[in-house]
């Protein structure tokens, strides 16, 4: 069945570039298009589709709005998002990821890059390098947003002791066939754990993942050069 992709951006020659790009593959097809985070979350609802990639600045409600609702709404829990952005603006990824955003790409990555990115989310993992997860994750996801809490490290319990470690180890950014290679496993041995260790923590993605890693104190931040 072909990706169905949503797209939420402001300008409208961006949005055009991005369909006949997406469209152009006999794996994706475009399903609708949105100006802003209010039209992003009604065609969302609408259209029901596999991802939505985000931009995070657009008038009215803006993308990290829009995720959160979508990533909220438990009947769109089958849509994943991408957002759309620059790694400049960290603050605003780490929101992002914590309104249960899937990943994010720069908006000057390659047409392969991008749609690479769209499977990859597509396929349930987390777009997210080693190092722009270290970055992000020392900087913002150790810190609990305001108004919020870090995650409590009972939340590890059900875990048993390789899931933990294959978890600990996702969270530093590593694939499946990294870690794999590490534990001398197979991927597809990695793949189930990361699977059970989402379903025990209720965690929407990889990413998601992540996230609790770090909160809950699995996996310490240590100092990046920033």
């Amino acid at each position: 069945m072909s990706i169905k992709v949503l797209l939420a951006d402001d300008q409208a020659l961006l949005r055009a570039t991005f369909r006949i790009l997406i469209d152009s593959c006999d794996d994706m097809t475009v399903v609708g298009e949105a100006s802003d985070g209010v039209e992003a979350v009604d065609l969302t609802r609408a259209h029901r589709p596999d991802i939505v990639l985000m931009d995070i600045r657009m008038p009215g409600a803006d993308g990290l709005t829009a995720t959160s609702e979508i990533c909220a709404d438990p009947e769109l829990s089958a849509t994943r998002v991408l957002i759309l952005t620059t790694f400049e603006t960290e603050d605003y990824v780490a929101q992002a990821l914590r309104a249960g955003a899937s990943g994010f790409l720069g908006k000057d990555v390659t047409a392969d890059t991008l749609l690479d990115g769209l499977r990859t989310v597509a396929s349930g993992e987390a777009l997210l390098s080693p190092g722009a997860t270290r970055t992000l994750i020392t900087r913002f996801l150790t810190s609990p947003a305001p108004g919020g809490h870090l995650a409590p490290p009972e939340r590890l319990a059900e875990l048993t002791v390789r899931e933990r470690e294959v978890m600990a180890l996702a969270a530093e950014g590593k694939s499946n066939t990294e870690i794999a290679e590490e534990l001398t496993v197979s991927p597809l041995t990695v793949r189930t754990h990361v699977h059970r260790a989402m379903t025990k923590l209720g965690a929407r993605d990889r990413a998601q993942l992540v996230v609790i890693a770090y909160q809950t104190g699995l996996v310490q931040a240590g100092p990046t050069a920033l």
